[in-house]
């Protein structure tokens, strides 16, 4: 009988996916913010990226599903570096990832995806990155229902990635279309117990 291979190495890898979620993302430190953290960050670029994807062609979803799953793991080690600290430090991404799935049994399938996702050549590695950038306009969004002027403070910036740095013609109209809309239609405007439910007076 053929011995089987140690799993120790997907063990602790599986351990670190499951820690990202206590690493906040950089940003949250300004206003002290409620910002999502690396595991809610991955999450919502997974379900950006789908639905970008429903509106472009010749996109190969499974590829695309994990590679918004691994783009910013490397920042489990690596750190979460926003437009002002990376004026001061430098890191080494690459070295992250490799020592993340070192050994693992994604290894070689995960570290190529993350490659190719770092190249932005094609599609999928595209509309990963929209879904990237476009993550933080859904927060502002988020925070300025809270009553935050972060969003307000950030908006030029913020149009000048949209301009700059946005691959797809869905990512930009999702831009545009973000900038009036409400986080909280998407329980109030549907059916619930207040307007088709079961809401009693």
């Amino acid at each position: 009988m053929a011995r089987q291979k140690d799993l120790k190495h997907d063990i602790n890898f599986l351990f670190e996916m499951g820690a990202i979620r206590f690493i906040d993302r950089t940003w949250r430190r300004f206003l002290r913010e409620d910002f999502a953290n690396l595991a809610d960050h991955h999450f919502r670029v997974f379900w950006i990226a789908m639905t970008i994807a429903t509106h472009e062609k010749g996109v190969d979803t499974g590829k695309l599903a994990k590679m918004a799953l691994v783009h910013d793991i490397a920042e489990s080690r690596a750190g979460d570096v926003d437009y002002l600290s990376r004026q001061y430090v430098t890191r080494n991404e690459e070295l992250g990832i490799q020592d993340i799935l070192a050994n693992t049994a994604v290894e070689k399938e995960f570290y190529a995806l993350w490659e190719e996702y770092e190249e932005r050549t094609s599609i999928e590695a595209k509309i990963v990155k929209d879904a990237d950038n476009l993550d933080i306009d859904f927060e502002l969004a988020e925070q300025a229902a809270k009553g935050s002027q972060l969003k307000d403070l950030k908006q030029p910036m913020r149009q000048i990635v949209a301009d700059t740095k946005l691959y797809t013609d869905t990512a930009k109209r999702m831009f545009e279309q973000l900038k009036g809309s409400n986080p909280h239609e998407c329980h109030f405007a549907g059916r619930n117990s207040l307007n088709g439910g079961d809401w009693h007076t």
